[in-house]
């Protein structure tokens, strides 16, 4: 479809107006006209233009050519549960044995991931579309209380990214009907510690529980935000001559 668009400068009536010197001024006349903006513009290439973008097209290419990872298949991200959002909780989990963190379980937003990956070779760049946001790594603690308060705030959105071992049952009306981790009842009392990202620490996502959280680390060194974290994931893979692979398994179910 040829997209058109239209431009008017407006006439108007006498305008006035007074400078910081004090000075009067007046606008006696504005005149325009309609300018048409559409697909013919695409068409003018500039040869002038070509050859100052291209030093900096070859620095782009160069960040976000390099492969990171293979996948064995198409990868999408999908309520209530995806391949995508289940290996993006898992790398969080993975992330944790980084660092010397003994994880429950990890949560990634749905609304985090803006791209699926296609199967094959994944750029870096394919990475940066998938998941744009500069987020932290963040090590957490929840009551179990608040953890089952926590899945009931996702049962009203349909479902978030939750790691293996989590099993959640909610109803098509957004209600919390079940919720295991790892087989077992969430026991109230017990604490669990919790890998995610520091936007959701924040208890943002309508993840409210989050706020009741304590014993926080916050991944903040250079070179080890959320996005480095999966890159470092894939090349890990990738090293080990491992393609990328998950599937719908039934972490969140609806019914």
């Amino acid at each position: 479809m040829n997209h058109k668009s239209i431009i008017t400068i407006a006439v108007f009536a006498p305008l006035m107006f007074v400078s910081c010197t004090g000075v009067r001024h007046s606008v006696v006349q504005v005149s325009g006209t309609r300018l048409l903006v559409d697909a013919s513009y695409d068409n003018r290439e500039s040869e002038e233009i070509r050859t100052f973008v291209a030093p900096y097209q070859e620095q782009v290419d160069k960040l976000m050519s390099p492969v990171v990872g293979r996948t064995a298949e198409y990868m999408y991200a999908k309520r209530p549960e995806s391949p995508l959002s289940n290996l993006l909780a898992d790398i969080l989990v993975w992330s944790g044995t980084q660092y010397g963190e003994s994880i429950d379980f990890a949560v990634y937003n749905m609304g985090g991931i803006r791209a699926s990956l296609a199967k094959g070779n994944i750029t870096y760049g394919d990475v940066l579309d998938m998941a744009p946001f500069e987020n932290k790594l963040c090590f957490l603690t929840l009551k179990g209380s608040d953890v089952v308060a926590l899945f009931q705030q996702m049962a009203t959105t349909g479902g978030e990214a939750v790691s293996d071992g989590v099993q959640i049952i909610i109803s098509a009306d957004g209600k919390l009907l079940s919720a295991k981790l790892k087989g077992e009842e969430i026991d109230p009392s017990r604490p669990y510690r919790i890998a995610t990202l520091d936007y959701l620490a924040q208890g943002n996502d309508k993840m409210e529980a989050f706020k009741q959280s304590y014993n926080h680390r916050l991944i903040l060194e250079k070179g080890n935000s959320v996005r480095d974290v999966i890159v470092a994931y894939m090349k890990d893979k990738l090293a080990k001559n491992e393609e990328l692979n998950s599937s719908v398994e039934g972490r969140i179910v609806v019914k």
